[in-house]
Formats: C-alpha cells, structure tokens, sequence
C-alpha cells in the first residue's frame, strides 16, 4: 500500500511539473494578482494556480491556469478556507450588511457654534 501512496507523489510531482513548465511558456512570469515580475532568479516564487481548484483539469491552452506569486496564491486558498469556516451568502443587490445608524457628524453644527 505504501508503494501506491509514493507511485502516486511522484505522478503527482511529474505532472505538477508538466504544467508548470507549460504554464511558464504560455504566459508572462507576471503574478496575475499583484502584478509583481519575475525573473529566472527568483521564478520558484511564481506558482501555478488552478483557477477551478481541480489539479487534474490541465488543458494545453492553460484556459485553467493562472500564475500567482506565493503570497497571492496562499491568500487565493486561503479565502476558500475562509469560506468553508465562515460561510456566508450574498444576493445581487445585498451588500449583506445592516443600514449604519450612527452619524459622526450629527451634533457638528452646535460644536461649530462654540
């Protein structure tokens, strides 16, 4: 049982690898979010996401993938962490939020007056 559990890191990382590096072809080692540019020096830094969260949805065109530096990829999942902790709703039109009652400048005009 051990053996199938390596077979299938190391097909993992095989294939992990065949998109990276046909992501980084495709694309410009821009992070999709922040914007920050790459370099070959630090392109380690530049990860392959999943726009779908599905690993295994890797077509040639990259239409599933994005690249994001580390820092934007682990705030990507970890809003979907969030979300799953926290889940919430919102309808068209719902900012979800309750109408503000309180007015900063409700008594300016007497403190004007001073």
């Amino acid at each position: 049982m051990s053996s199938d559990r390596y077979g299938a890191s190391a097909n993992y990382k095989s294939n992990e690898q065949g998109y990276r590096d046909r992501a980084l072809k495709l694309f410009p080692w821009i992070c999709g979010r922040c914007t920050r540019e790459f370099v070959y020096s630090n392109l380690r830094e530049l990860t392959v996401h999943h726009v779908d969260h599905d690993h295994t949805n890797n077509p040639n065109d990259g239409s599933n993938w994005e690249l994001l530096c580390l820092y934007c990829h682990d705030n990507e999942h970890a809003k979907y962490t969030e979300h799953d902790l926290h889940p919430t709703r919102v309808d068209a039109g719902d900012n979800n939020q309750d109408t503000a009652t309180y007015n900063p400048f409700a008594d300016l005009q007497a403190l004007l007056k001073k």
